[in-house]
C-alpha cells in the first residue's frame, strides 16, 4: 500500500532514502503565475485571495491584497506551492501549477493566533489609487504601494519602548483566555486536522525568537536593545515562549502535528544579523525550552527559515535541537552539498538557485547536479530557494520541473535498499484539495 504524504514526509525527513522527496516549491510571485497563464498555463484552478480575516497566521497582509479591483494576482503577491507552508500572510494557495507538474500537496500551518489578543482592528488612514497606509491586525503601521504590491513597508511597530509592550504584555498577551486565540472555525479545522493525510505544522511566521521582534519593534530598535536594555528584550522574548508553550499546550491536547517552523530571517547576504553572543543570548535559551517542551509532547522535526548566508548559523541552532534549515539561498554562499557533507543529520529544503532556472536547459542541468548528491544523502526537500521570479519563462520552468520531478523520482531506493513500501512515481495521493471552496 503506497504511503500518503504525510507518512512520505516523515520517512524523507528521516533519511530514508528509498522513499521520493515531496515535489514542492517554495512559492511564486504573483507576476509570475499571471504570466505563466498568459503564457499558455490551463487557468481551472487559480489562486483565490481569501478577504475574511481569522488570525495572524493566515490573515497579516490581507487588508493589502485585497486592495485593488484588479482580476489578476497583485504582482508581489506570493502564492503557495508546498515548501512553505499554507495558510501564511494572507498567501492564496496554488492549484494549476501543482496540476500541471503533478507536484504534491502543501503542507498546512495549524490556524491559531501567535500574537495579540484580541487582534488590533485594521484602519486606513490614508488611501489613493497609488498607495495606502493602514494599520494591520499585528498592530503594526505599513505602506502599501498598489502597483508593485509587495509586502507592505513598516513604518511604525507596536512595541516603541517599555511602557507600550507593558501595556500589550497586560491587553494583548495573556495567559487566561489561550482559548480566544483559536478562529471561530476551529471545530471544522480540528476534524480536518486529525483526518489529515499531508503534514501539519505549528508556528512559522511571524514566530521566532529574533523574526518577532525584528517584525513588532523593528530591526534598528531591537539591536539597539540587545546592546542597551537586554533585560527588556528578555522579557518580551520570555512572555512569547510562555504564550507560545500555552498555546502549543491546547493545540497538542487535541490533535498531533508532524513539525513545527520557525521564522527568524536572521540572515544577511553576507551572514547573521547579530554576533554569535548576541544568539547564545537571546536565542538559544528560549529555543530550548519550548523544543524541549515540544518533545516531550511528540514532535521530532523542528525547522528555521531564514534566508541569506546562514552557515555560521547551523550549528548554533542545532546545539538547542533545531533539526533542519531552508531554504539555502545559493547567490548568499549557501551550498548543499558542503552543508550535507558538514551536518549529515541536518534536514534541507530548497537549495536551487531560483536566478538561474531562466538561464535555460544547460544551466538548469548544471544547477541539479548537486541536487542529485544531496537527494541521495536523504533529509532533503528540494526546490527553488524562495519565490520563483517572474523572468522565469513556463517553458524554462517546465524543463527545470520535470527534471526535477524525474530525479526525485530517479534518486528514491538508489542510496541504499530499504523495506520500506515506496509510491510508483506520480502515485495515487489520497490527500483531499486544500483549495479555497468557491462561492
Amino acid at each position: 500500500m503506497a504511503m500518503n504524504l504525510r507518512e512520505r514526509f516523515h520517512e524523507v525527513m528521516n533519511f530514508n532514502t528509498s522513499v521520493p522527496a515531496m515535489k514542492w516549491e517554495f512559492g511564486l510571485w504573483g507576476e509570475t503565475l499571471n504570466r505563466w497563464y498568459d503564457q499558455g498555463l490551463p487557468k481551472k484552478n487559480p489562486p483565490i485571495i481569501e478577504k475574511a480575516i481569522t488570525t495572524p497566521t493566515a490573515s497579516l497582509y490581507t487588508r493589502a491584497w485585497t486592495a485593488g479591483g484588479s482580476e489578476r494576482l497583485p504582482r508581489g503577491i506570493a502564492v503557495m506551492a508546498g515548501g512553505l507552508y499554507w495558510p501564511t500572510q494572507g498567501f492564496p494557495l496554488d492549484g494549476d501549477v501543482r496540476s500541471r507538474f503533478d507536484m504534491d500537496p502543501t503542507q498546512v500551518m495549524v490556524d491559531v493566533n501567535l500574537l495579540f489578543s484580541p487582534l488590533f482592528e485594521v484602519a486606513v488612514h490614508e488611501e489613493t489609487d497609488q498607495r495606502m497606509l493602514y494599520t494591520d491586525i499585528d498592530g503594526v503601521k505599513r505602506i502599501f504601494l498598489k502597483d508593485e504590491a509587495t509586502i507592505p513597508t513598516s513604518v511604525e511597530w507596536p512595541i516603541k519602548d517599555r511602557a507600550s509592550w507593558e501595556k500589550l504584555k497586560s491587553e494583548r498577551l495573556r495567559l487566561d483566555n489561550i482559548a480566544a486565540r483559536f478562529p471561530k472555525n476551529w471545530s471544522r479545522l480540528l476534524a480536518e486536522y486529525r483526518n489529515r493525510d499531508y503534514p501539519l505544522a505549528l508556528g512559522g511566521y511571524p514566530q521566532g525568537f529574533f523574526g518577532t521582534l525584528a517584525h513588532l519593534i523593528g530591526y534598528e530598535k531591537l539591536f539597539y536593545w540587545y546592546c542597551l536594555d537586554a533585560e527588556l528584550v528578555h522579557d518580551i522574548l520570555s512572555t512569547f515562549c510562555n504564550l507560545w508553550i500555552a498555546v502549543y499546550e491546547e493545540v497538542l491536547s487535541q490533535v498531533e502535528v508532524d513539525h513545527v517552523h520557525f521564522w527568524e530571517d536572521i540572515s544577511s547576504g553576507k551572514g547573521s544579523m547579530i554576533s554569535n553572543a548576541m544568539v547564545k543570548e537571546f536565542l538559544l535559551p528560549y529555543y530550548v525550552k519550548i523544543i524541549d517542551f515540544l518533545k516531550a509532547r511528540g514532535v521530532k522535526i523542528f525547522l528555521v527559515d531564514t534566508d541569506g548566508d546562514c552557515n555560521e548559523l547551523i550549528p548554533l541552532f542545532m546545539s538547542a535541537g533545531v533539526t533542519g534549515m531552508y531554504p539555502f539561498e545559493t547567490h548568499c554562499g549557501m551550498d548543499i552539498v558542503e552543508v550535507r557533507q558538514k551536518y549529515p543529520k541536518l534536514q534541507m529544503c530548497g537549495g536551487i538557485s531560483k536566478s538561474e532556472i531562466v538561464k535555460g536547459a544547460n544551466r538548469i542541468d548544471a544547477i541539479l547536479q548537486p541536487v542529485e548528491e544531496v537527494l541521495r544523502t536523504g533529509g532533503f526537500i528540494p526546490f527553488a530557494d524562495h519565490f520563483v521570479p517572474p523572468d522565469v519563462s513556463l517553458q524554462d520552468f517546465s524543463y527545470y520541473r520535470t527534471r526535477l520531478n524525474d530525479l526525485i523520482d530517479m534518486t528514491a531506493g538508489c542510496a541504499k535498499e530499504s523495506s520500506v513500501a515506496v509510491p510508483t512515481p506520480h502515485s495515487r495521493m489520497t490527500a483531499k484539495s486544500l483549495l479555497p471552496q468557491r462561492r
